[in-house]
């Protein structure tokens, strides 16, 4: 559920089976987010915020409303680029050096760039639109390789190094940019 505030903007109510009691924190975009008992009424999750909302102004970051639609709008706009860009040239690597993957999943997280599962399923953040293009195909690189060796092992940097090059060169300067939104 989601509660429109005129302080806080939207804040997310997540009902809970286990949870006893409402707890308050900061979802990833900044917005305030709640987690209430399953029985709890709108009515209630509004009565509560309102008597904590001297606490939560002290306690919690919540980013202003504004910045909320703002973050929502640029995660739209690269999610649409990273729809029509990763995907594809996560394909083309794959079929240039003859790896394998199960599914590409894209992902706005705020501390990783990609990720390879050992079902095979790479992860990119759509943040990497944001990078230059030499750095998405480090990332992409990387990841692949994670498909031989889950680890980062000298095989595994080995590896990287014979489709790149400048590896390391790219590792340093994609350090400068940040995954998060």
């Amino acid at each position: 559920m989601i509660l429109n505030d005129d302080e806080f903007g939207e804040v997310i109510v997540r009902r809970n089976t286990l949870s006893r009691g409402i707890k308050f924190s900061i979802s990833t975009s900044g917005r305030l987010s709640m987690s209430v008992p399953a029985h709890t009424s709108e009515f209630l999750a509004k009565r509560f915020l309102n008597s904590n909302r001297k606490i939560i102004r002290t306690k919690l970051p919540v980013k202003d409303p504004e910045t909320q639609r703002a973050r929502d709008y640029q995660k739209k706009i690269l999610m649409k680029k990273a729809k029509e860009y990763l995907p594809y040239r996560l394909e083309y690597y794959a079929n240039l050096y003859g790896y394998h993957y199960s599914k590409c999943r894209l992902t706005h997280a705020n501390t990783r760039w990609g990720s390879c599962s050992s079902n095979k399923t790479i992860s990119l953040n759509i943040g990497l639109m944001k990078v230059p293009e030499i750095l998405r195909d480090y990332v992409i690189l990387h990841e692949l390789a994670h498909l031989n060796h889950m680890n980062h092992s000298k095989d595994f940097w080995s590896e990287v190094g014979e489709h790149d090059k400048l590896y390391k060169v790219h590792e340093k300067k994609l350090k400068q940019f940040g995954p998060g939104l």
